[in-house]
């Protein structure tokens, strides 16, 4: 979430979406859009410690989970410095600001697998052009889409299953052997590298389940 977001967080923001799921509610923002955040256990424990200690905050209740000293701004300049420091303490060289863990955060869910409808949701977009800002798509993100697609690729039907060996008689016995054939002939289809071969092996498949589709027509007359 963006640190006013943060910032605006009330202590209920904490809400149960199912056993043992939870979800942080983010409020209006910059875009005027509130969102339901899943969060993991880890999260949710830090909640509970920040309402715990906010209960303790000498400062009059407000709804707030994080307690403000002076204005809203006031807080997000402290939430600044403490990132700084924390930096500071771990002998980090470059500078990092709040806004750039949104980033990462945007480019760990897509590698983790999170479609890019869903990612929109989560960061509180609009469209598209605004999450593909968040998101940095290295080389090495690119080679394993490419190999994950090769490997499994979503187009392509189930593994036909080979038929029974016993084949029946009559005309089950004709659809039998068809299938039998039709299963034979996608196995040696699909080992064969894209060409001519294996287009017109593709157009003998079509006239076999035609064949098939007259077979049944025939059985059932």
């Amino acid at each position: 979430m963006r640190i006013g977001e943060c910032a605006d967080l009330s202590c209920d923001c904490l809400r149960s979406t199912g056993p043992n799921q939870w979800a942080v509610h983010v409020p209006l923002g910059k875009l005027k859009t509130e969102r339901m955040v899943p969060v993991d256990a880890s999260t949710c424990e830090l909640v509970q410690r920040l309402r715990f200690f906010r209960s303790l905050d000498p400062l009059p209740a407000d709804g707030q989970l994080l307690a403000r000293p002076g204005s809203k701004n006031a807080l997000v300049r402290q939430l600044r410095d403490y990132l700084h420091q924390v930096c500071y303490s771990l002998n980090l060289s470059s500078r990092i600001v709040p806004h750039q863990l949104r980033h990462s955060y945007a480019t760990e869910m897509l590698r983790a697998g999170v479609s890019f409808p869903v990612l929109m949701k989560l960061l509180g977009h609009t469209n598209p052009e605004m999450t593909m800002r968040y998101v940095d798509v290295a080389l090495t993100d690119l080679q394993r889409e490419f190999q994950l697609a090769r490997a499994k690729p979503r187009h392509w039907v189930p593994q036909p299953k080979p038929p029974s060996s016993k084949l029946r008689a009559g005309f089950d016995g004709l659809i039998d052997s068809f299938q039998a054939s039709q299963h034979a002939l996608e196995i040696f289809r699909r080992s064969l590298p894209n060409g001519d071969k294996r287009n017109r092996l593709d157009r003998l498949a079509n006239r076999l389940t035609k064949i098939l589709a007259e077979i049944r027509k025939l059985k059932t007359t």
